[in-house]
């Protein structure tokens, strides 16, 4: 995909302008026996449409896509894919590798689906290249891709901080349309990204936790797991924030922060997944090893915490 004609730039541009608001990447239900419940899926995916997301990501990691096969991930994303084209919805598809090539052509596979407009692709883990090399390798990534790319930055998972220099010059690639941005924490790399973004570039909250205040300093919204279980609150506080409405966007943070605190108490995504079915969404709340379902006072904690919101 060499972005060669200003239509190209322009088209990357709109995508990020779109991408404000929340996008929440969905889990991968499983049936009593551990197989994709793929009805429960999609009613997930219209669920979260219909409480105001702007998107869906199939795939990311909140989807245990490294424990899924082949098919079942191929069967994930047609299932995501039909969702978004009935509702007119923006589809964002994780892929990518550690390795350039194997992340190439896991890429290459999205052309299968259409209604993929946007490829969700993480910083190289455990092998730790140098800032140079993270660049090389998402230059290389946004050549061929056919989808524009999300960058996500998980400096905790991927052993690989990179500076807001660094993160910026990743913005500024023909190609890349936002990032998800899930550093930890706040500190003065994010003040520096948020405060000098590359043009057409999105940046996105990715620790839920601290989503409400990247939104108040700019972020245009936020990939959530968390947004499984409150939809609409969130879609709330991305309004709030961009608005300008403090007043109403800053209690509605903190309460959210407290529901993601719980939600994340254990591993990602064993709590969402017991709380949804605790609420009747998901047929099951498995998952795969090596993952281990959630604690009985985990899922508690946090559906006291989305009770406190609907009060």
């Amino acid at each position: 995909m060499a972005l060669d004609t200003a239509q190209d730039t322009a088209r990357i541009h709109s995508l990020s302008d779109s991408l404000r608001g929340i996008h929440v990447p969905l889990i991968t239900p499983f049936d009593a026996a551990g197989e994709v419940a793929a009805e429960a899926l999609e009613g997930l995916a219209h669920e979260v449409l219909d409480a105001g997301a702007t998107g869906i990501v199939a795939l990311g990691t909140t989807a245990e896509s490294a424990a899924l096969d082949e098919a079942e991930r191929d069967l994930v994303t047609d299932v995501c894919a039909r969702v978004c084209r009935e509702r007119g919805a923006l589809l964002t598809v994780g892929a990518g590798a550690s390795g350039t090539r194997a992340a190439e052509a896991s890429l290459a596979r999205l052309a299968r689906w259409p209604q993929a407009r946007a490829a969700l692709v993480t910083v190289p883990s455990f092998v730790r290249p140098s800032a140079a090399g993270v660049l090389a390798h998402f230059a290389r990534l946004a050549e061929v891709s056919p989808v524009p790319l999300i960058v996500y930055h998980i400096p905790y998972r991927t052993g690989q901080p990179l500076d807001a220099a660094a993160l910026r010059a990743l913005g500024a690639l023909p190609g890349v349309a936002g990032m998800k941005y899930a550093g930890g924490g706040i500190g003065e790399d994010t003040v520096a990204l948020l405060g000098d973004p590359p043009a057409g570039f999105a940046v996105l909250a990715g620790d839920d936790t601290y989503a409400s205040p990247l939104m108040a300093m700019g972020a245009a919204g936020g990939i959530l797991a968390s947004a499984h279980l409150a939809t609409d609150r969130f879609a709330e506080l991305a309004g709030a924030w961009r608005a300008g409405d403090a007043a109403r966007a800053r209690p509605l943070g903190h309460a959210l922060a407290r529901l993601s605190a719980a939600a994340f108490a254990e591993p990602n995504p064993v709590v969402v997944k017991g709380v949804l079915h605790a609420l009747g969404r998901i047929p099951s709340p498995g998952v795969r090893l090596p993952l281990l379902p959630a604690s009985g006072a985990a899922v508690t904690a946090a559906l006291e915490r989305l009770a406190e919101l609907e009060r």
